[in-house]
């Protein structure tokens, strides 16, 4: 199973289970998750491939989903479901094919499409990082930094290096060979019933208007929202303006 981090404590709401992006895990949603978590358990996972989880040989979208499928079986029986890029791809995938584990779907930046770009140019700087006597944090950054420019994606990869070990908390090897499936999406069917929000960055381009029909063919429900400001790392660009949008949809 997922590793899990689980903050606040059971009430009549049913749980909010938090699914992260690619390279990412539960920690990059601690301060959010814990202000969630005021009035009902709020569970956050690191995906298979990424923090503390399995690593395992698939990373396609019907492995994900049944990864949360089986977090929500052991743990509530029924959830609501946020999920942030890869992690909003899985939530989709659960809701269309186990209905009946989610409550209400929120899905973060990101749509039921395929898309072009590759992220592997990043798992070639995170395994060309020289991790030789590296014993600082601020030390890996200006390594990376010669192969990634942007300040703020080196910190946010940076969160998942373990630097008293030595390591990355990805399995690179898996997510670079699976990075088409990563990016695209397998083409699933149904629909999903329940209420939906597609909540985007203003900046970003990943939930484009010509995306609304195949969304709402899937999502008949679907509302859409846009942070103002925010680009694709929405959370973490506006975390109270995400925070807010979150509360009271869910609410």
């Amino acid at each position: 199973m997922l590793t899990c981090v689980i903050h606040g404590e059971e009430t009549e709401r049913p749980p909010l289970l938090i699914a992260h992006g690619l390279f990412g895990s539960a920690r990059n949603w601690g301060a959010i998750a814990k202000r969630l978590s005021e009035d009902r358990r709020v569970i956050a996972v690191d995906m298979r491939n990424h923090g503390d989880s399995p690593w395992l040989d698939s990373h396609g979208y019907a492995d994900l989903a049944g990864d949360l499928a089986e977090v929500i079986a052991a743990k509530a029986g029924e959830a609501d479901v946020l999920g942030h890029s890869m992690g909003g791809k899985a939530a989709m995938q659960l809701a269309l094919t186990r209905p009946e584990l989610v409550r209400r779907l929120v899905v973060a930046d990101i749509a039921p499409v395929a898309y072009g770009h590759s992220q592997n140019h990043l798992v070639a700087a995170m395994r060309g990082l020289d991790l030789s006597g590296l014993d600082t944090r601020m030390e890996a950054d200006r390594r990376l930094s010669a192969s990634v420019e942007d300040k703020s994606v080196r910190a946010f990869l940076l969160q998942s290096l373990d630097v008293k070990a030595g390591r990355w908390r990805l399995n690179l090897d898996v997510l670079e060979r699976e990075m088409a499936r990563i990016v695209g999406w397998p083409g699933t069917g149904g629909r999903f019933d329940g209420p939906t929000l597609f909540l985007s960055g203003a900046l970003s381009d990943y939930v484009k208007p010509e995306y609304r029909e195949a969304i709402k063919s899937l999502f008949p429900a679907a509302k859409f929202a846009k942070i103002p400001g925010a680009g694709h790392w929405l959370h973490a660009e506006k975390p109270r303006e995400f925070e807010a949008a979150v509360r009271a949809f869910l609410g």
